[in-house]
């Protein structure tokens, strides 16, 4: 099990990149996030996806809208590796382990103003998630 709290990435994002990778194996769950950070494979929009075009090589999801959420992969590549090292250190075999849980839940909120002409100000607010990954080797 491994988790990432406070990060500072898009929930909406996140969420659908995490419930793609649930029920992936380990390595295809790892060259999937890799294929969405170069741009090379889209992820399914399927909750948030008004306005959202289709994407090329969503075939195996049988879904047609989609994104490349680069930044939440990356951060959920990092959250990924640190999941796979917690497996190896209990014992677990990294080539035969699956994900069962990946989550993403939103966090606090840091509110920011930006300060605007005549004594004005506009709200700024910036959400942050926590993610959870859980393996189990089969």
């Amino acid at each position: 099990m491994s988790s990432g709290r406070d990060l500072k990435v898009s929930p909406k994002n996140t969420r659908e990149v995490t419930n793609t990778i649930k029920g992936m194996y380990l390595e295809q769950a790892k060259r999937f996030l890799e294929g969405v950070i170069f741009m090379r494979q889209p992820v399914p929009f399927k909750r948030h996806n008004k306005k959202v075009g289709h994407r090329r090589g969503l075939k195996p999801f049988k879904w047609a809208s989609g994104r490349f959420p680069e930044k939440s992969a990356r951060i959920v590549y990092e959250v990924l590796s640190n999941a796979e090292a917690n497996a190896e250190y209990k014992g677990l075999d990294t080539e035969r382990c699956r994900i069962i849980h990946a989550a993403a839940m939103k966090g606090r909120i840091i509110k920011r103003y930006i300060e605007r002409a005549h004594g004005r100000s506009t709200p700024y607010y910036d959400s942050l998630v926590h993610i959870e990954i859980v393996l189990m080797e089969e």
